[in-house]
């Protein structure tokens, strides 16, 4: 019986895994900032993406802007909705869609963790240099941009 270790590569070279172990690096920073405002990481991305779409956002939308699944979403949207950080309502030009905005209560916690960010970014871009942080930002771009394509209907 052939050993998996013996035709898979090391686990520190798996890219997956150190994309992972990058993420929880980096999410470090934030966290903490997160959680002083009682949010999950998955919320605060939700918060960026209506705030960054400046108009609300079909669910779909807001799923794929933030990396999230829609059944997550959905479900995420009941809470956020009853603690009035998002609105949601029908759409003016499709009834069969719903589209979500931030409220006040959003809204408020983005210009509050606004500051907060910036500085984690700060904190990163010391450690890291400018021009380190930048490169890591076109390789992911250039990744994505290769590895995204349309997927295939089995």
């Amino acid at each position: 019986m052939t050993r998996t270790r013996d035709t898979l590569r090391p686990l520190e070279r798996s890219l997956p895994i150190a994309l992972l172990r990058a993420r929880e690096a980096v999410m470090a920073e934030f966290r903490p900032i997160l959680a002083r405002h009682d949010l999950t990481d998955q919320q605060w991305r939700v918060l960026r993406a209506l705030d960054d779409a400046g108009r609300p956002l079909s669910v779909g939308e807001l799923a794929e802007r933030a990396c999230l699944l829609g059944p997550s979403v959905s479900r995420m949207l009941r809470t956020m909705e009853h603690e009035g950080r998002i609105h949601r309502a029908q759409d003016a030009s499709d009834a069969r869609r719903t589209v979500i905005s931030l409220a006040a209560g959003g809204r408020a916690l983005v210009e509050a963790i606004a500051p907060e960010s910036e500085a984690a970014y700060r904190r990163l871009e010391s450690a890291l240099g400018s021009a380190d942080l930048d490169a890591v930002f076109r390789h992911l771009e250039r990744i994505v941009s290769r590895l995204d394509r349309p997927q295939e209907v089995a």
